[in-house]
Order: structure tokens, then C-alpha cells, then sequence
């Protein structure tokens, strides 16, 4: 069965399948890339790898993107536990709180929580637990979102897992890079490969087509360059 990947800017992606619909970091207020707004997107479960403002959309007034979606569309949100409290006290009332390692069954099929190199405290100070990536299996493929990271050698061991699909950032200076991206797809031994965090403002601004060739010429993976709005159909 197919699995639709759309691309929303920067680090919040969907993933469809024929029956359910995945969030992943959703982002919109204050994304100058964004393609739709946090009052029209649909999901059914959102995964949150970390808490980040440009993660959960923090917004001037306060409110997040994240907790408005969830309390409209009534999805699960699934993240580490210490984010997932965090969420609660702000009146999200389905929320699946886990930790690395772990895997949840989910109505399209599971999510493992897996291990990232980075930072996480949420926008008012409050601490996140570790940061995260998933991988999610689901309309019988396997994609990892690596959320922002930087490269860690036990990547080899999520691409063990044998995966059909990975999205990984390559914007620099918060997460891992170009170069440092080439080494992660050639640990994670992907079929496809979509890049994200980058050009969403000027310091993280990357050269995505010079990243798609080095990725053709130098590993086993078909890159994919989206646009914010495109969707890749992993079949």
C-alpha cells in the first residue's frame, strides 16, 4: 500500500496512509515555509520528537500549535514522557507519554522512540526529557524522522531495522549538515531519502540539489528534494 510523505517546511511533516493521518512536529505559527495553518491541517496521532518552540509552534500570544491541533482533532500525541506532562498541563487530553527504546501500538501500526543528539526544554523553560526520533511503521513501510540530531554512529543500528524511507535534517548549525547527513544515510542504509530543517531562515540556509547529487553519487539511496506542500508516495 502507498505512503503519502508531505513535506509542511522546515520540521513538520504528514504521513497518510489509506485510513489515518500522522503529524510530526507540527510547526505553522511563525514558519515563514509553512503551507497550511494549524486551523486546517488533519491528524488522527501527532509524533513530537522534542519540545522545541519551532516544534510544538509557540506563538506570541502563548499557545501552541501543537495543543490547539491536538484539542481539535482529538489525536493522541505520542513523545517522551516528560514533554508528554508537560502537554497535559496544558489541556491536551489524549497524550501518550514514553521513552527510548520504546515501541506503541497506534491505530496505522507503531512507533518506536529512538535515540537523538540534540537539546529539549519547552518554550516557558520547563524541562523535556531527551529529544527524540521515530521510526514508524505503518501501510507496511518503515520511515524514520530523525528529528533534529546531530550524526551518531548507533544510526547503523536503526538501519538495521531495515528501512524504506528516512528524514533527516541537513541544516547545520542546530542539527547535523550536509557532510555529516552523507555519513547518516550511509549508516542507515535507506531506499529513499528526504532532507529537512534547512532554509527555513538564513542560518540555516543549505544548497538541497548539491546534497541530492552527493547523495546519488555517493550512497545507495534515492534522494527527494520537496517543496513545502509535495507529497512523496512510498509504494
Amino acid at each position: 500500500m502507498a505512503l503519502k510523505l508531505i513535506w509542511h517546511g522546515h520540521g513538520t511533516w504528514s504521513l497518510h496512509t489509506a485510513d489515518h493521518k500522522i503529524l510530526v512536529d507540527p510547526f505553522f505559527s511563525g514558519n515563514p515555509a509553512a503551507d497550511v495553518t494549524a486551523d486546517v491541517v488533519e491528524a488522527d496521532t501527532i509524533l513530537l520528537t522534542h519540545g522545541h518552540g519551532d516544534h510544538v509552534g509557540a506563538k506570541e500570544d502563548g499557545t501552541y500549535d501543537i495543543v490547539d491541533i491536538a484539542k481539535r482533532t482529538k489525536a493522541n500525541v505520542v513523545t517522551i514522557y516528560e514533554t508528554a506532562n508537560w502537554l497535559t498541563a496544558q489541556g491536551v487530553e489524549d497524550v501518550t507519554g514514553m521513552n527510548l527504546g520504546g515501541t506503541v501500538n497506534l491505530p496505522f501500526g507503531s512507533a518506536k522512540m529512538t535515540l537523538a543528539l540534540h537539546s529539549n526544554s519547552l518554550p516557558d523553560g520547563t524541562y523535556g526529557g531527551m529529544p527524540t526520533g521515530f521510526v514508524v511503521e505503518a501501510a507496511g513501510h518503515k520511515v524514520y524522522f530523525a528529528g533534529d540530531t546531530a550524526l551518531f554512529s548507533d544510526m547503523k543500528l536503526i538501519g538495521a531495522m531495515v528501512l524504506d524511507a528516512i528524514v533527516i535534517p541537513i541544516g547545520d548549525l542546530y542539527t547535523m549538515g550536509i557532510e555529516d547527513s552523507i555519513r547518516a544515510v550511509k549508516l542507515l542504509q535507506p531506499k529513499h531519502v528526504i532532507p529537512g530543517h534547512y532554509n527555513t531562515w538564513p542560518p540555516i540556509e543549505q544548497d538541497a540539489a548539491a546534497w541530492a547529487t552527493k547523495v546519488r553519487h555517493e550512497t545507495n539511496a534515492t534522494p527527494h528534494v520537496l517543496k513545502p506542500g509535495q507529497t512523496l508516495e512510498i509504494h
